[in-house]
């Protein structure tokens, strides 16, 4: 029997489907520590542009999230110990203090993460400590993928089809029901606050989607919600190209980044409504955006650091601009063209964009303006509530053309994808108030408002007051672009 065992939560904050948890309890241990990290690191900056890794929104989730699993592991008698530094230095130094036998916890696929990993396993190896990883954070364990994760496809549809037809999903693990208890004497330590740096608490816009709240409980309310209360289920394949409201997709995707809930619990959810209610495409297509994301865990493994390198994964040379002043009004949401604005808008308010809005704004920077698409991948990673490492830069290489798609050519036309996803420029008004006057699918494109239409007062032909000009010139990008239909850069998933 194990004296002292330490479970390490890292992106996986929850109770349900947690090997390390589940096999450190199994251990028969007489006292069970868990534990989270606030890594500084995570609130430093992005390495090109220096932007705030974590911003505001995504801060604030994670906050909840350990609040909420603090508050479920108390109810079953442990508790939740905060510690505020680096995984490798604080663990080792736990373990030292408690004569721990071992510790538990979830493997990364990425660099940074996995460089934490192989620093802590050669200092506790060096105390005697056993180091207990596990594989947990994909739909498919990584052992059960008929091919070596070094000879992963390089095109999704075959890594798709030999999955479904040589992989089967593991049921999900049950919630323990009874902890050992945590170390006596151990001060556990407060949550980080808002009120420290870089937390400064976010603002509530009344046009998000959602009110994102942090943790498991949350996450398993939106999935009773939106597959069971709600039914939406049913239609989510019509319907997951929205842009308004909460429930044109699931939106389970930043419940799915700090692993508030299991790809595999959604999935055997899914599988419990195919058989109470109905099975179509749009069951199906929910599972199959899931296989997305376990592709692009995989990339990530495959690819190594290659995935952060401007060349991608495919080792595509081009020559890409800097150009900040580009870089900003795209940030900013004030590049003249009012689809791609209003969904950055809508991102830097909320810390949420959908997935159509996502391939859109990612085509403009990297195919229309031509900007380094790894500055894009940057933002992302800083604002979006449902960053997830692989799937954020998996799917922005892959909208730039360095990554694994086929087509390194596909750009979106995002003035046709405006008039076909938002016909009546209901969304667009939503967040570019300045054209609120614009009637219907004319505030697509008000550059073409002409003396007296559409307008209280007699503008000038073009102009619209409070609203720049566009970057580029429309006609002549529409006449050379196509409609895309597949590239879909996420924030570390492609859930929504």
């Amino acid at each position: 029997m194990n004296e002292t065992s330490i479970v390490w939560f890292r992106n996986d904050l929850r109770l349900n489907d947690h090997e390390p948890l589940t096999r450190a309890i199994e251990s028969k241990t007489q006292r069970l520590l868990c534990v989270y990290c606030v890594d500084p690191r995570q609130f430093g900056t992005t390495r090109l542009r220096g932007f705030p890794r974590t911003g505001v929104h995504r801060a604030r989730f994670l906050i909840e999230s350990l609040a909420d699993l603090r508050q479920n592991l108390r109810r079953l008698g442990n508790d939740l110990a905060i510690r505020i530094g680096r995984p490798e230095e604080q663990l080792p130094e736990l373990a030292e203090k408690l004569g721990a036998s071992g510790i538990y916890f979830y493997e990364e696929a990425t660099d940074e993460e996995l460089q934490v990993e192989k620093r802590l396993t050669q200092r506790l190896k060096t105390m005697g400590v056993s180091v207990n990883a596990y594989w947990g954070s994909t739909l498919f364990h990584r052992d059960d993928l008929p091919f070596e994760v070094r000879n992963l496809p390089q095109v999704f549809t075959q890594f798709r089809i030999r999955c479904e037809k040589d992989a089967k999903v593991r049921p999900p693990l049950s919630a323990p029901k009874q902890f050992p208890p945590g170390p006596e004497g151990l001060d556990f330590g407060e949550l980080p606050t808002p009120a420290e740096p870089r937390l400064t608490e976010p603002s509530d816009d009344p046009r998000a989607v959602l009110r994102f709240q942090g943790g498991e409980t949350a996450a398993l309310d939106r999935i009773e919600a939106y597959i069971w209360r709600n039914d939406r289920l049913r239609i989510y394949k019509q319907t997951r190209n929205g842009l308004l409201g909460a429930d044109y997709s699931s939106k389970f995707s930043p419940w799915l980044s700090l692993g508030c809930v299991s790809p595999r619990t959604i999935a055997a959810e899914v599988a419990r409504y195919e058989n109470a209610r109905v099975r179509n495409d749009s069951t199906y297509w929910l599972v199959f955006e899931l296989m997305w994301r376990d592709y692009f865990r995989f990339l990530a493994i495959q690819a190594g650091t290659s995935l952060f390198s401007q060349s991608g994964p495919a080792r595509v040379r081009k020559s890409w601009s800097t150009d900040s002043d580009a870089l900003n009004r795209w940030i900013e949401g004030r590049t003249g063209i009012p689809f791609v604005d209003a969904n950055m808008r809508e991102l830097k308010a909320t810390g949420f964009m959908s997935n159509r809005g996502r391939q859109n704004v990612a085509s403009f920077l990297a195919k229309d303006l031509e900007v380094d698409w790894r500055f894009g991948a940057e933002w992302f990673e800083s604002q979006l509530i449902d960053d997830d490492v692989c799937s954020n830069w998996g799917n922005w290489a892959y909208v730039a053309g360095v990554g694994t798609d086929p087509r390194q050519d596909r750009r979106f036309n995002v003035i046709k994808q405006a008039y076909d996803y938002d016909t009546q420029g209901e969304y667009v008004r939503t967040w570019l108030p300045e054209l609120a006057s614009l009637s219907g699918s004319s505030v697509h494109e008000p550059w073409k408002v002409r003396q007296g239409a559409s307008l209280p007062l007699d503008f000038g032909p073009g102009f619209v007051p409070d609203y720049p000009p566009p970057m580029i010139d429309m006609e002549r990008t529409a006449s050379t672009t196509r409609s895309g239909s597949k590239s879909v850069p996420n924030s570390r998933k492609r859930m929504r």
